[in-house]
């Protein structure tokens, strides 16, 4: 059975718990909170934007700990799970490593290229795993995605289109600040950047045109260029003044012998198939994939804590939630954002 410390409790904290609640093979044994009212299971006051509100929380047999340092030093702790802002991933994740624990860290993994370099070779230092929350390759229409890449049944990858805007989100005061969230390129557009990575591997450059906020960029469009010539791959993101339209997101996935689409969207603070997965293949039969039944975001999380399992009893590293990946996703993201400012292709 492995052991989480599940650090952070907010919106992002309390989905975690709820899959840790329906995972085998892991329990969650402690939290750690500043919040006496979260340290004695009132969550009632978490809100986000999807999966039900927070609640009162049964946390008899958890460890509840107001100091991170108190977490750690719990000798029954396996892994730590950290759900704190992204400013504070390279220290948190350092001192985890440092006290022997394997770490699962939400994206961003860290603001900057360098950082996520230390956390990278932290890890490998004391030979523990590093995973990050990147959910998004585990949501049912990107598992779809990806079995049809690997599966050759459709032929080469041949390119595609990836989008993923929100409105303006006036409700956090750090969001563009580069020294603490890091703005849309890096709290929103890295999902896409990750899932890019690792079906097509690493650009070379990208050119990215766009709007800066400060010193982020706010809305970018982007061309990936590889060393395969023949792709031709391309995204969108960023905040729009939308507000009525909180979130989008969706992709065209281009083989040489079909195509797959999607389109998401919130409106009016409700979900809207705007297209629902399809299948386009080259003899014109159109297809709508099936997918599980139930919330897809919560299943997605839940998905996440069973491949974090699965890699620490096998003792291997993740093909989807690794250091290495994640790494890589955040640099893409940096070099788009300095192609928007110096107005210019950017090699990676």
């Amino acid at each position: 059975m492995i052991r989480v410390g599940l650090v952070g409790i907010g919106f992002m904290g309390w989905i975690h718990y709820l899959a840790y609640q329906k995972s085998k093979g892991v329990k969650l044994a402690a939290i750690c909170s500043r919040d006496d009212k979260k340290l004695a299971g009132d969550w009632r006051d978490i809100k986000g934007n999807f999966g039900p509100p927070g609640e009162q929380v049964d946390l008899n047999g958890v460890g509840a700990y107001s100091e991170y340092a108190q977490l750690l030093a719990d000798p029954e702790i396996d892994l730590v799970d950290l759900c704190l802002p992204p400013h504070l991933h390279l220290s948190a994740t350092l001192q985890a490593l440092a006290a022997g624990k394997h770490v699962f860290v939400e994206k961003p993994m860290a603001l900057t290229a360098a950082d996520c370099d230390k956390m990278v070779k932290a890890a490998e230092k004391v030979k523990k795993q590093i995973f990050v929350g990147h959910v998004l390759p585990l949501l049912p229409e990107y598992v779809v995605a990806r079995k049809l890449v690997t599966s050759g049944k459709y032929g080469k990858l041949l390119g595609g289109h990836f989008e993923r805007v929100i409105s303006d989100p006036l409700w956090l005061k750090d969001f563009y600040d580069p020294a603490k969230v890091g703005g849309p390129a890096l709290d929103l557009h890295v999902h896409d950047a990750h899932f890019i990575r690792l079906l097509f591997g690493l650009p070379t450059s990208v050119s990215s045109q766009g709007r800066m906020r400060g010193d982020v960029a706010e809305y970018f469009s982007t061309q990936f260029t590889f060393a395969d010539p023949s792709l031709a791959v391309t995204a969108t993101s960023g905040c729009l003044r939308q507000q009525g339209r909180s979130f989008m997101h969706g992709f065209e996935l281009h083989l040489e012998k079909a195509t797959l689409y999607f389109n998401l969207a919130v409106v009016a603070d409700e979900p809207l198939q705007i297209t629902p997965l399809t299948l386009l293949n080259s003899k014109g039969t159109v297809e709508h994939p099936e997918l599980p039944a139930g919330d897809p975001m919560l299943a997605a999380f839940e998905a996440e804590i069973k491949e974090v399992v699965s890699c620490l009893k096998a003792n291997k590293p993740s093909a989807i939630l690794g250091g290495d990946l994640a790494r890589d996703a955040v640099v893409l993201a940096l070099k788009q954002q300095e192609s928007v400012k110096k107005q210019k292709p950017v090699k990676v």
